[in-house]
């Protein structure tokens, strides 16, 4: 779920795109901090949502108690938490915004990928290696080319996040009542998410469940590692065999949590990593792949299946395959 960024004395409205930064000066802001952004220092967080402003001042304003979690202080190396709220005090950055481009190709790839659209929900088919926000490295990531796109809608938001190298359904809100109603249904486990995802050598068909708490870890370069835990949070995610190969097996993956890696780190501790995951993945394996063809991790978001209100059906979405994966099945069926 994205980061919460509540202005004061307007309400809380969800910014899933806030850690790209603020410029100008603004008010008090309150920000939630999301399962995906925890376990990162407040300074590191700090330094990467307010671009522009020098780093003395960040640290300054922590060390006036300028900016304060869960209405504490805290220090510069506190580590936050899922559902932490921070207090960001009025600050003028020296950084003006840059004007955000979309280019005609990835134009074109987005008009393509809308699955589903009415009046209060856009569901897209997001394709590997573009990101579903900017920051973090990332100048361009698929909100910011949708609100590009769409300069007349008054309100587009990530409901939920897809890694970078992940591809399939993503769900944009229209009007703030739909954020609001699909956070509620993500927090209860109503919303039906199934993924595609080739994996190493022969699941079994009695392995259907992976129940094993992840701990997610935020290296110094910023990049997040999760793996396995006692200490971690309850993780499960049920697997089904879709079909066999002499190398691998495509499954489907559904995800009853939603932690960060969760589909790619069970699938590890399964003994079946993901074909082409450099981050989890078998080395060797990989490599023996991509000279088969495949050019990105093999997982992707396949279908979702949305409860509505009472007197509205449940909304269904499926995302086809792009050609790289479509093509790597059908030359290892061969």
């Amino acid at each position: 779920m994205s980061g919460t960024k509540v202005a004061k004395g307007k309400g809380s409205e969800t910014d899933s795109a806030s850690a790209g930064g603020a410029s100008g000066t603004t008010g008090v802001t309150f920000y939630e901090i999301s399962d995906a952004q925890a376990g990162q220092r407040i300074d590191n967080f700090l330094l990467r949502y307010l671009k522009g402003v020098p780093k003395s001042r960040v640290y300054r304003i922590v060390r006036k108690g300028e900016v304060r979690v869960n209405k504490s202080r805290i220090k510069a190396e506190y580590k936050l938490c899922e559902g932490d709220v921070v207090r960001i005090p009025p600050v003028r950055t020296t950084q003006k915004p840059k004007a955000v481009t979309v280019s005609g190709g990835l134009k074109e790839l987005l008009e393509k990928a809308v699955l589903y659209e009415d009046d209060k929900l856009l569901v897209i088919n997001k394709p590997s290696g573009l990101a579903v926000h900017g920051g973090s490295g990332v100048n361009l990531g698929l909100i910011e080319a949708l609100r590009v796109l769409r300069p007349e809608a008054r309100f587009l938001e990530l409901v939920h996040r897809l890694d970078r190298d992940t591809s399939g359904c993503v769900m944009i809100a229209k009007k703030r009542s739909m954020l609001r109603y699909l956070h509620q249904q993500l927090r209860e486990g109503t919303i039906d998410k199934r993924y595609l995802a080739l994996v190493k050598g022969r699941w079994p068909n009695r392995k259907k469940l992976v129940n094993a708490p992840l701990l997610k870890n935020v290296l110094q370069s910023g990049e997040r590692m999760v793996h396995v835990s006692p200490e971690g949070k309850k993780s499960i995610t049920e697997f089904a065999v879709v079909e066999r190969f002499p190398e691998t097996t495509l499954v489907e993956a559904k995800p009853i949590t939603g932690r960060t890696h969760q589909i790619r780190v069970h699938a590890l501790h399964a003994g079946h990593p993901l074909l082409g995951d450099d981050k989890y993945g078998e080395g060797e394996l990989n490599k023996a792949f991509k000279q088969k063809g495949l050019k990105r991790l093999f997982l992707h978001a396949v279908q979702l299946t949305i409860p509505m209100a009472e007197d509205e059906q449940a909304i269904t979405v499926d995302a086809a395959l792009d050609e790289n994966l479509e093509q790597l099945l059908a030359d290892i069926r061969d």
